[in-house]
């Protein structure tokens, strides 16, 4: 087979391509697709293990330039990089890259999420991003930026950082400091992709980058500023990515249904998906009835809550079949909560059933995050109020970034806050709101907040400490 017979999402493995100079790839394990333009691959190469960048379509000439020239930067700056081992554009228009395969190197976003779900800047996370921050501030301090900037573009290994991906290695004048406004902009590319609560501990992680590169003084507000901006755009981007055909989601819709699966999801997901009722009749129900049915079900060691969306009646149906379901609106609150680095379980999967356009029953599987929620988790304080710091700072940590976010919950009761590995996950996400100016969104956490707090008899320690902890915000404030 050749390069530019190359099509699909996942062509099978494993696959030899005969390349023009007489020489063999064999491709191993897919690494990332980008259908009918980019196949990234594991791959055996004259006998050695290889990283390999297949470029097929119109623009394989451009991204082979654009790679091999941004991987020759990293060489001439002496910056930590996979060795470019070969490359070639042939004479049908496909081209490749062949890089060295850091064998048992794990990425900085590996090492993130190993420990995504501590306190912010704990002692793990300090650990990797101070690391990150020294490499970018090495590529800055000789003239280098990298445009897609982010965690897995940057590999450890033995105490070593490498990077990656030369395809987004850009110059500003090689060998020279970047400027200020090219350095404000890349950082914030990079801080934007991390939670928001690690905002308020920019200045202490900004002395990471500084110790290895201090040509500027770096002024906080404007990059908090940039910082902000591209955040915001992350989130529209991923929400319109959320419904439709991309390389993180399977979607498919037409007049007669919906069905947006998260690709990573879809394998394991197939027998489910293809029968979810069944897969409810079968599993643990939570909630049966009126406008929703909730159930845990199970395969194998896979386990998965389910919320089909009823349609009661026809005048219920003449109500909801002209607008966006609620498992359309739960699942796009959920992904915007994670992008945003706030705890929810991980939606996997949206169905909806229609009727030439016309929306009915819906299904939303998202992953099983336990069963215990906060009113359980707290049980046992309600008698002396006294809980344990973690738990308490755990639901404040909770509130303080839905008011970063200007997000209300609009059914914030106990049950709707599970507690899981040590944070407090957010569900039921049917009324979620995001709000455009903090006037409407003071209003609405106002009620979130009392309706979090009557879970627990009024007046009681448990009640008094939570009214006491838990942020609140003023009584009125300006239009922004």
């Amino acid at each position: 087979m050749q390069i530019h017979d190359l099509s699909g999402r996942e062509p099978a493995l494993p696959l030899t391509l005969e390349l023009e100079n007489g020489q063999q790839l064999l491709v191993e394990h897919w690494l990332r697709v980008l259908p009918g333009q980019r196949y990234v691959a594991q791959a055996q190469w004259q006998g050695r293990t290889v990283l390999a960048k297949l470029l097929v379509g119109s623009k394989a000439a451009r991204q082979l330039t654009r790679e091999t020239v941004g991987a020759q930067m990293l060489i001439d700056q002496q910056i930590n990089s996979a060795a470019l081992l070969g490359s070639e554009l042939q004479t049908d228009g496909s081209a490749y890259v062949l890089f060295e395969f850091i064998e048992q190197a794990q990425s900085l976003n590996q090492a993130w999420q190993a420990c995504a779900a501590e306190p912010p800047l704990s002692e793990r996370q300090t650990e990797v991003l101070g690391s990150a921050l020294g490499m970018i501030a090495q590529m800055h301090l000789r003239g280098l930026w990298q445009s897609d900037l982010h965690l897995d573009n940057l590999l450890h290994k033995d105490q070593q950082l490498y990077v990656v991906d030369g395809g987004g290695v850009q110059s500003e004048h090689a060998g020279q400091p970047l400027s200020e406004e090219q350095v404000i902009d890349n950082l914030a590319v990079f801080f934007a992709q991390l939670p928001s609560a690690l905002d308020e501990h920019l200045e202490m992680l900004l002395m990471y980058y500084l110790m290895a590169n201090g040509e500027h003084a770096l002024r906080l507000e404007k990059l908090q500023k940039r910082i902000t901006g591209i955040r915001q755009w992350r989130v529209k981007d991923y929400l319109n990515k959320a419904g439709r055909d991309c390389s993180l989601f399977s979607a498919k819709r037409n007049a007669w249904g919906l069905r947006v699966v998260w690709r990573a999801a879809q394998h394991q997901l197939k027998t489910l998906l293809a029968d979810p009722d069944a897969a409810i009749d079968a599993g643990h129900i939570y909630k049966t009835g009126g406008a929703a049915t909730v159930a845990r079900v199970a395969q194998g060691q896979q386990q998965w809550v389910v919320k089909r969306y009823n349609i009661k009646n026809f005048a219920h149906w003449c109500k909801r079949f002209w607008r966006p379901s609620r498992a359309w609106h739960s699942w796009l609150a959920g992904h915007r909560l994670m992008v945003l680095g706030i705890a929810t379980p991980q939606p996997l999967a949206v169905i909806e059933n229609r009727w030439c356009g016309l929306r009915g029953s819906a299904w939303l599987i998202s992953e099983y995050c336990g069963e215990q929620d906060i009113i359980d988790r707290f049980a046992s304080y309600q008698s002396d109020g006294i809980v344990p710091e973690s738990e308490i700072d755990a639901l404040v940590a909770l509130l303080n970034a839905l008011i970063r976010e200007k997000i209300s919950h609009g059914d914030l009761k106990g049950h709707n806050i599970l507690w899981h590995q040590g944070r407090c996950v957010l569900i039921d996400l049917d009324a979620m709101q995001h709000h455009q100016n903090m006037r409407s969104f003071s209003r609405a956490f106002l009620k979130d907040r009392t309706r979090l707090l009557r879970n627990w008899p009024h007046g009681s320690p448990l009640y008094t400490l939570l009214d006491q902890r838990l942020p609140q915000l003023p009584s009125s404030c300006p239009e922004d």
